[in-house]
């Protein structure tokens, strides 16, 4: 018998062979009972639960002519007819194929006629979540009001999808996934009426496969039940299903509690051999070290004591690794499976993350850098310091300012010949901040080109660093370039404002110093700036390094009594040895 052929032999015929809903089966055969039965319901859940079968069941039940007290008989014709799909009052509905409002403005056409062959008119409308916005305007109209005669029942995967408007006006059962020990005493039963003998491990294995479907649960046992005949062993139930078996991943985890390099890269080869890919292989050693850890540390629950076969060696082997062990190779391999997904080589992360796990010790201690105290004290110790470097760079300034203006005499002349420099400089300079101008003046003019280039040396190691332990942040580095360190602080010059906007978050920041203080052994903080500024500012540099260099100012002898004002003060700016007059 083929899979679709045992899954229809097997699909339940009345509200007791639905698995794993009682709450919702009990609820719709009291309303039947005492004849309080909906205009609408909404059936919600996950694929393979049941929402479908019970629909096709309440329409039925409504319909049936021995009446709904013990309804559905599955005896009578109306019953048999509806089962079979030959009664045109009951519609059954794919809406991700019929999403448009011409589909259901014919439904709301046709919904106000008479059932021709039964009582009940009965739409039942699946995945109603695709229907497009008009469409489920369209529904709502008719949902609003509905002829007595007619019933509409709505099934989806996805509810939050729905307007609220639809779901108001229905009356809603969340159905849930069905819990592995229902799933394998249905099946267990299955395989005895239909003479197939199937070991108890391939029945738990093929129920956590179907993650709470029962129909994915009996599809996956029909299909290995047509390949092995009336045997199913969990053996063929792995290699049939393509997973793989817990033999193999308890033979890893003792390659890597032994630190047995060569044996693990065995079975990762072993792995690759039989077809399995590299991300699958991750997410199951994710998914069996999380269950290490849970029979460690919560052996008494209920879903680990049904998802684990033999518990006991979980929970033995768990204790070999201890806690803080697992701990650390859970968060290695999370790392590693985030990293597979911009791999260009999947083969080779798998290798390497199984090579990190048999090489490192792995306890997960608290690292105090990662503590949100330290976090916060560092943030200030940074912000301390770039604001004594941004202070000491003002005051340097200032002072050079006073002694310009000291020198210069009060009369207005002097007045005059300070503005117009300050107007030349102003039209020269961009409009800046003086924070930042001082700041971009500090890395120019205490520039450390020893330590500078020790930077440029190591920065390759420092990327490869930050990305080994958050892709996403070299992902925003990698567009900065370092360009100048000054007094414990290095200079990132930026071509994207977004890409330096998040470099600066404090998180971000902080693994990069700590990395940089890593690889170089003595701690730099970061400064950034957009490259079109720092080149902006080391053209003002030249320009003023060019126009600062000492030269013989030449005037004439013949002035008019204001231009011997300005020889004066040409004089006290520049003193008397480089200051010629020269007549005309």
């Amino acid at each position: 018998m083929n899979r679709v052929a045992l899954y229809r032999a097997w699909r339940p015929q009345t509200f007791q062979d639905v698995v794993g809903q009682q709450h919702i089966t009990q609820t719709l055969h009291n309303s039947l009972k005492e004849n309080k039965v909906s205009h609408a319901y909404l059936f919600s859940g996950p694929r393979g639960t049941g929402k479908t079968s019970t629909a096709k069941i309440l329409a039925k039940a409504v319909n049936c002519e021995r009446g709904l007290e013990h309804a559905p008989c599955n005896e009578c014709s109306a019953c048999q007819r509806i089962q079979s799909g030959a009664v045109m009052d009951v519609v059954e509905i794919d809406a991700a194929s019929n999403r448009g409002v011409e589909e259901i403005r014919e439904i709301r056409d046709k919904v106000k006629y008479a059932p021709a062959e039964v009582r009940r008119k009965v739409y039942i409308i699946d995945e109603v979540h695709m229907l497009t916005p008009e469409a489920f305007n369209a529904l709502l109209k008719t949902l609003e009001e509905p002829p007595e005669h007619a019933m509409f029942i709505l099934a989806t995967t996805e509810p939050h999808k729905l307007p609220a408007t639809i779901i108001s006006r229905c009356q809603r059962f969340d159905f849930r996934r069905v819990p592995l020990t229902e799933q394998v005493e249905r099946m267990r039963m299955i395989c005895a009426e239909e003479g197939i003998e199937a070991e108890e491990r391939a029945l738990h294995y093929l129920a956590r496969l179907s993650d709470g479907g029962m129909r994915d649960a009996l599809s996956l046992l029909d299909q290995v039940s047509a390949f092995s005949g009336s045997q199913v062993t969990y053996e063929t139930a792995v290699a049939i299903t393509g997973g793989i078996p817990q033999e193999q991943f308890q033979e890893l985890a003792e390659a890597v509690l032994e630190h047995s390099i060569g044996r693990a890269l065995e079975i990762v080869d072993h792995f690759i051999q039989d077809g399995k890919s590299a991300d699958k292989c991750l997410e199951n050693m994710l998914l069996y070290f999380r269950d290490l850890l849970m029979a460690l540390m919560a052996p008494d629950t209920m879903a680990l004591q049904e998802r684990l076969h033999d518990l006991e060696a979980h929970r033995q082997l768990a204790e070999r690794f201890g806690r803080e062990r697992l701990f650390a190779i859970i968060e290695t391999i999370n790392r590693y499976q985030v990293e597979l997904k911009y791999a260009v080589q999947p083969q080779t992360i798998l290798e390497v993350a199984v090579l990190k796990l048999c090489t490192d010790t792995g306890t997960a201690t608290v690292n105090i850098s990662d503590a949100p105290w330290k976090q916060e004290l560092d943030q200030l110790r940074a912000a301390v310091q770039k604001l004594q470097q941004e202070v000491t760079a003002l005051r340097q300034q200032g002072i050079a300012a006073n002694r310009t203006a000291a020198m210069e005499p009060a009369d207005q002349p002097g007045m005059m010949s300070r503005m117009r420099r300050e107007a030349a400089s102003a039209r020269k300079q961009p409009a800046r901040s003086i924070k930042s101008a001082a700041a971009l003046q500090m890395f120019i003019e205490q520039a450390d080109e020893a330590a500078m280039a020790k930077v440029l040396d190591q920065w390759p190691l420092i990327l490869q660093q930050v990305k080994d332990r958050k892709i996403t942040v070299h992902a925003w580095l990698i567009d900065g370039e370092p360009v100048a360190v000054a007094k414990d602080s290095l200079l990132l010059a930026f071509k994207s404002a977004m890409h330096r906007e998040t470099t600066e978050k404090p998180a971000n920041r902080q693994l990069i110093e700590q990395v940089i203080q890593e690889v170089l052994g003595q701690p730099l903080s970061i400064a950034t700036v957009m490259r079109n500024d720092w080149q902006a500012a080391q053209e003002r540099a030249d320009d003023h390094r060019a126009t600062s260099r000492p030269e013989v100012l030449q005037l004439t002898h013949e002035e008019e009594p204001e231009e011997q004002e300005w020889i004066k003060e040409a004089i006290q700016l520049f003193g008397e040895d480089l200051v010629k007059i020269k007549d005309e």
